[in-house]
């Protein structure tokens, strides 16, 4: 699975209030863990898709398969935490087909979220990914309004302005520009505005255990997506065209990523458990900033100075919208 799109699997952290205070150890450990696994994705996925040497341009197939490793893993987890402390925080598998009807909305989300991300990251350069992905926010206040009657406050309106801006500054200046991808960015932002939405009206039905969700909706994903993957031809494809599907180190690449994937949101939960809401908004910003500049420098992307600029202005955006939005928490 891909990066950003993990990250929603758990809902915004509540702000924290007065708890046991973690060592200082413990809050880098969660950190670094959180920014390991989160760029780990990115990055993965980029040379699945598009950029090794073993292209594998398969995104519906490569969502599908990092879906049933995840499943997996939390099957794993949930038996070994009923006497491992470490994965307590995962319980039991479960399934009630009552629950299943309920959650199926929001796998659709999920399905389409993920599988349009992983299309841009086919079709974009990392470095014009940020941007190419940052109407989420744009779309979160849309959605919110329309489908909640929540209105957003003038500063994250600001902020969301900065955002937008930086998504067409970017986008007009962005060197190697594709329109499929573009496309598949702006799909992208909206279905992982509606994925929070989702999740947050959801969560009730699972007694909001956010673990219990994902057992669920991951599951009903792979069912959504199987047909999906096969009727739209990868499989054929696949079959004709990639020659190193024996290739026993690249099925360890797919199932590695699927594993980050799948850590994400263990990750999520240790930044919650171990730091503060704040430290957690600035962490996930400044992992986007590092994520950019790790692809200028890997990938030597050519960048014009309008298209610096657009990035620039995304991530400031971004960042001044998480800002914003903690500071209102805390007044509340």
């Amino acid at each position: 699975m891909s990066n950003e799109k993990h990250e929603k699997f758990l809902p915004s952290p509540a702000v924290h209030r007065a708890g046991p205070q973690h060592s200082l150890w413990s809050i880098i450990s969660a950190i670094s863990f959180y920014w390991f696994a989160s760029l780990s994705v990115v990055f993965l996925n980029k040379a699945i898709l598009s950029n090794s040497e073993n292209k594998f341009p398969y995104p519906l197939f490569v969502t599908l398969f990092q879906l049933v490793v995840a499943l997996v893993l939390l099957v794993v987890s949930g038996h070994l935490g009923k006497r491992n402390r470490l994965l307590s925080m995962v319980p039991p598998f479960e399934f009630d087909l009552d629950i299943a009807r309920s959650v199926a909305p929001l796998s659709v989300v999920y399905v389409l979220m993920l599988t349009l991300n992983n299309l841009c990251l086919q079709l974009v350069e990392v470095t014009f990914y940020q941007v190419a992905r940052s109407l989420s926010i744009f779309f979160n206040i849309l959605f919110t309004y329309l489908m909640l009657r929540q209105g957003t406050s003038s500063g994250a309106m600001i902020a969301c302005s900065i955002v937008v801006l930086g998504f067409f500054v970017g986008s007009y200046g962005e060197t190697n520009f594709s329109w499929p991808g573009l496309l598949a960015g702006v799909g992208s932002s909206i279905f992982v505005a509606l994925y929070g939405i989702y999740v947050k009206k959801t969560l009730s039905i699972v007694d909001n255990n956010q673990w219990r969700l994902l057992h669920y909706n991951t599951l009903i994903s792979i069912f959504l997506l199987t047909p999906i993957v096969v009727f739209s031809g990868e499989l054929q494809e696949m079959w004709r065209e990639v020659y190193f599907l024996g290739d026993l180190s690249f099925w360890a690449l797919m199932s590695f990523t699927g594993v980050m994937g799948f850590m994400i949101n263990t990750a999520m939960f240790l930044q919650i458990k171990y730091t503060t809401a704040l430290t957690n908004t600035i962490s996930g910003t400044a992992k986007s900033c590092v994520q950019t500049l790790m692809a200028m420098v890997f990938y030597q992307n050519p960048i014009s100075a309008m298209n610096g600029f657009g990035i620039f202005l995304s991530l400031f955006g971004s960042g001044l919208y998480s800002w914003v939005r903690y500071a209102e928490m805390q007044r509340k």
